[in-house]
């Protein structure tokens, strides 16, 4: 029997503790439950807000009763629990879907198959140097539910990932970033790229013609998308490849953004974040801020003055004249390969870990004209060197941060970078890809 106030929250991590307290702040009877074990962290704050929780199972009569449900975008919808959910009819929905009925905050969402994390955090720092009362969430730092319960933000950034979209019905953007889209979690989308594709294009519903939507002019599959979907906010694209106006593009190596009226130019040489990837996300970022009207001498130095993320192409420093970077983050093929795109010497690359039906074609002339020697990690590393025998002479096979580190250490030589670019996501070995570039930065400073 349904109880008419109830609502269960499936996974007790960020987004669903942060949703649980959202729920119970408005009046809700809430119920956590998580198939796995609960963080320590987590577990004491459910405890001290009172909120009822299970770890290590999940008790279906409890979960039934539901009048809706709130799930972690980790769990498939595969999951069996999820599918008794929906034979029931109980609503599932996301944390960010939850957390907007509460919040009348300017949205801006922004996703892409890469560089969200790089643009949302930019994005970020861009209007909080501008004086803007602004919250970063989503799939980074805190979660939207929580601060949406904690925090008075007038504008809210948010990294938004395809899972997420995927159980967000009524949210809406006012600002709607799609970066690009690159096969990418597939086994999510029965292997069925177009619908991998479309969940992406979540990202534009419920717009209205007040609000806009940002996107790449140059990334071919957001192209194809598009003239098969309708759209009600105003489109502003960017390219590199073209002149574009209204929008941005690239000009004798200036970024130049021409929208209602506001031009706005820099050199991407003035840029913090350096690599053609990295030219997309600046001007993303920065069409976003002109959008909001922010003066070009804040913006201009937003963008030369951010520091890079953790995980994304960090510098983890020098030894002996090789220099050692950490790009964990890259879980996917096509992460990897704007980071090999990006390397100016020759490179020891360690890849591998959990394979998520990669296709490594795109990256054998990079590979070619930039690799040395490749350093597997992961337990399962056949597949790289079936993809790369051909292409280089070294493939070493290790199973654990401090043997990479290790071995690709001795295979550099002077002026050389070390990449940790892994292009596989991190189960295998690690908790996360957090954990693989820590243990990673770790190893190389014991080196």
């Amino acid at each position: 029997m349904k109880s008419k106030n109830k609502i269960v929250i499936l996974g007790a991590g960020e987004s669903g503790v942060g949703a649980a307290y959202l729920a119970q702040q408005q009046g809700y009877d809430v119920f956590v439950s998580d198939f796995g074990a609960i963080a320590d962290n987590y577990k004491k704050q459910l405890e001290d807000w009172n909120i009822r929780f299970e770890e290590n199972q999940h008790t279906e009569k409890d979960i039934l009763e539901a009048v809706e449900v709130i799930k972690s975008p980790g769990i498939p919808d595969k999951a069996p629990i999820v599918k008794k959910i929906k034979e029931k009819n109980i609503p599932v929905i996301s944390e960010i879907e939850f957390a907007g009925r509460y919040t009348d905050a300017k949205i801006i969402g922004i996703t892409g198959s890469n560089g969200k994390t790089t643009t949302t955090s930019l994005t970020y720092h861009i209007l909080k140097n501008a004086g803007l009362n602004v919250g970063l969430a989503g799939n980074i730092g805190k979660s939207f539910a929580y601060q949406v319960a904690t925090e008075k933000f007038d504008t809210y950034v948010l990294e938004l990932s395809s899972f997420m979209l995927d159980d967000m019905y009524q949210f809406k953007a006012d600002i709607a970033v799609l970066l690009n889209i690159t096969p990418d979690h597939l086994d999510r989308y029965d292997y069925k790229m177009e619908n991998y594709v479309a969940s992406k294009f979540r990202i534009t519903q419920n717009q209205t013609a007040s609000d806009v939507f940002i996107y790449c002019a140059d990334d071919p599959e957001t192209i194809k998308g598009m003239e098969s979907r309708a759209f009600s906010a105003e489109l502003l694209p960017f390219s590199i490849q073209k002149k574009i106006e209204p929008g941005a593009y690239l000009e004798n190596d200036n970024i130049v953004i021409n929208i209602h009226q506001q031009h706005f130019q820099m050199s991407i040489t003035e840029l913090a974040l350096q690599g053609k990837h990295n030219v997309y996300n600046s001007m993303a970022s920065g069409m976003m801020a002109k959008y909001l009207e922010i003066r070009d001498p804040s913006i201009r130095d937003s963008m030369s003055s951010f520091k890079s993320i953790e995980h994304r192409l960090e510098s983890v420093g020098k030894i002996s004249g090789i220099s050692f970077i950490n790009d964990s983050k890259a879980t996917n093929v096509n992460s990897t390969w704007y980071a090999l795109e990006s390397m100016t010497t020759d490179v020891v690359l360690i890849l591998g870990g959990v394979d998520k039906g990669n296709d490594y074609s795109m990256l054998k002339p990079l590979v070619r004209q930039k690799v040395k020697a490749i350093v597997c990690l992961g337990k399962d590393n056949k597949r790289i060197h079936d993809a790369f025998e051909d292409d280089v002479e070294v493939i070493v096979n290790t199973y654990s941060a401090e043997e990479a580190a290790q071995v690709s250490y001795h295979l550099a030589a002077k002026g050389d970078t070390v990449l940790l670019s892994p292009a596989c996501a991190s189960f295998d070995l690690f908790k996360n890809y957090e954990d693989r570039g820590r243990q990673f930065k770790q190893a190389v400073r014991e080196l």
